[in-house]
């Protein structure tokens, strides 16, 4: 005899939600800086190569995949992998390069590599003083310089 147990049947509703396959868990992603340029590298087990979708606009990368379902399983013990189709949005700022965007896929690892735009890079200015600048290591004289 099964008797009814509200509390552990919540119990049990709220470890299914908690569980369910959501675009960020079913797609957890690691993103870092390497130099010059920005690095995602995105999970996607059991992915098939040709589902993988990358689209930007406006600023906007959105990726998609496609899990699919197992269905010549007889009986299931248990059924913790996520299928179907996942998205996952990301916000482009302005440093990054978005005609240069490189993806790789290997080993069920997505990564895709950012460059950072020129505009967006480091560089330094030189400071001149009292009519004169520097060119090339060179100090040179300024035309509108006073004596």
């Amino acid at each position: 005899m099964n008797r009814f147990d509200p509390l552990r049947e919540m119990d049990r509703i709220m470890t299914e939600l908690r569980s369910a396959p959501t675009g960020a868990t079913a797609m957890p992603m690691d993103l870092y800086r390497a130099g010059d340029r920005f690095v995602a590298q995105v999970d996607l087990p059991g992915v098939d190569p040709a589902s993988i979708d990358i689209d930007v606009e406006d600023r906007t990368l959105t990726l998609r995949a496609e899990r699919r379902e197992q269905t010549d399983v007889e009986q299931w013990l248990s059924h913790e992998r996520p299928a179907g189709t996942f998205a996952r949005q990301l916000t482009l700022g302005y440093g990054v390069a978005l005609d240069r965007i490189e993806a790789d896929y290997s080993d069920g690892v997505l990564t895709l590599t950012f460059p950072v735009a020129e505009e967006a890079r480091p560089r330094k200015i030189s400071v001149s003083h009292g009519g004169q600048h520097s060119l090339d290591g060179q100090t040179v004289e300024s035309e509108h310089a006073t004596a």
